[in-house]
Order: structure tokens, then sequence, then C-alpha cells
């Protein structure tokens, strides 16, 4: 197994080398705790399954290409963590199928059998709001998150950020609501350009309005880009 594309907070590993497996390889890392909330995942069978007891070749156009990016304030430890979470919950749910994807709170894995390095996939995508809404002024309260959050995106795809650093492509912050603070983060996967995260970033801003208007909580993920808001701190702030 080789690793041409490796940074601080995104791990891509193409699987170049002829390998040859069995699939109970898969079923070793389901004794893995796991240590991140669950959110959602995808078993992609336009891609194809594995049959039980297949000898897996990869080689050439067979090469299976792996994505994790861990969210912009986790450690090392942390990130690492959810990579063996991320691992044992996508073979367990997805065990056949050669694509999947899942999403955890600390970090989204990708496995696919086509190369995507840098393109924004608008296919693979999901939202959670909050059950409660707010009390009082929702209008407000909604145009006080889009500003935050386009804040945010400029803040994330601005022309100053630095490739491998840890704050690259992502940025939190917060705003005052009277007595209470709304939370947000944005960040997109760093084998992203800042343009393309600029892109990705616009285009899921553009759903708040259907998923979370009103909501005291939301989030949109795909597996290029994500916003999260909340009224509670959920996440280590970085200054605006």
């Amino acid at each position: 197994m080789s690793s041409s594309f490796v940074y601080k907070r995104l791990f891509l590993v193409p699987i170049l080398a002829v390998v040859a497996m069995q699939l109970s390889f898969i079923q070793s890392v389901l004794s893995l705790n796991q240590t991140n909330e669950y959110l959602h995942h995808l078993c992609l069978n336009r891609q194809g399954t594995y049959e039980s007891g297949d000898v897996v070749v990869f080689s050439g156009d067979n090469s299976i290409y792996v994505k994790l990016q861990c969210r912009g304030d986790s450690s090392t430890s942390t990130c690492r963590s959810c990579l063996d979470t991320a691992f044992s919950g996508v073979s367990r749910r997805c065990l056949n199928n050669k694509g999947r994807i899942i999403w955890y709170d600390n970090c989204v894995l990708t496995i696919l059998t086509f190369h995507t390095y840098g393109e924004i996939d608008y296919q693979n995508n999901f939202y959670i709001s909050n059950a409660k809404d707010v009390s009082g002024d929702a209008k407000s309260f909604n145009e006080k998150t889009r500003t935050l959050l386009y804040k945010l995106k400029e803040k994330a795809s601005s022309k100053e950020n630095i490739p491998n650093k840890k704050n690259y492509l992502y940025a939190t912050g917060e705003e005052s609501l009277g007595k209470m603070k709304l939370y947000a983060m944005v960040q997109c996967t760093q084998d992203l350009s800042i343009k393309n995260c600029s892109v990705c970033l616009n285009w899921i801003l553009g759903k708040l309005p259907k998923c979370c208007n009103g909501k005291q909580g939301g989030r949109f993920l795909s597996t290029s880009c994500n916003f999260r808001y909340e009224l509670y701190p959920f996440v280590k702030l970085t200054t605006i």
C-alpha cells in the first residue's frame, strides 16, 4: 500500500500495488472501540460488491481510493482514533460494498473505486437539524446564522490560507444573541483548492433555508465540505 497524498488532517490512500487479501481482513477491524458519535453512512451499490471468500486483487484501474478528513480541531490522536472507528463502522455496515462512506462527529471516511482528488462531491450528502425551534424572532436568528456562516466561509476559503496548516480550509466562530451565543463551523476537505472550497461551501450554505431555518441547531455534510451551527459550544474556536 502506498500513499501519494498526505496532509495533517487529510489522508488520501490510493492502493496501487498488487495486493492479494481475503475479505476476512475487513472483519479484523470490527472489534475496535468507537469513540465518536456516528452520524450517517452510505453503501454505494453502483460501485459493485465483493463476494464472500473472494480474493481481491488491487492493480491499475482496479485501485481503491481511501480519503479521511478529520475535523479541524481534532488532535492527532483523536484523528487516528476516528480513523479506526470509521473503518470499523463502515466495514460492519457495508461489508460487501466496494464503495462506502461514513460520517462521524470527528471525521468522514470515503472509500471509492475511482479517483476524486480535488473534485467536489455533489451526490453524497445529508443534513441534520435540531428538533427544537428557536424562541423569539426566528427571522432575525436565521439572518444572524447565515451571516456568521458566510463570514466563516470567507475565512476558510481565503487566499491567505496556507496548505497543510491545521486550520487550512476550516473556520469557527461565534455570535452574540442577547443572553445566548451562536457557535458555528465550516470546513472543506484538504484535497480541494481554495476556489473549489469556496464553491462547495456556497453550494451547501444555499441549503441552509431548507435544512435548518428556525432550528436551534443544524448541519449539512457532504464528503467535500460541511457546516454546523448550535446554541452551545461544540468545537474549539479559532480567531475570525
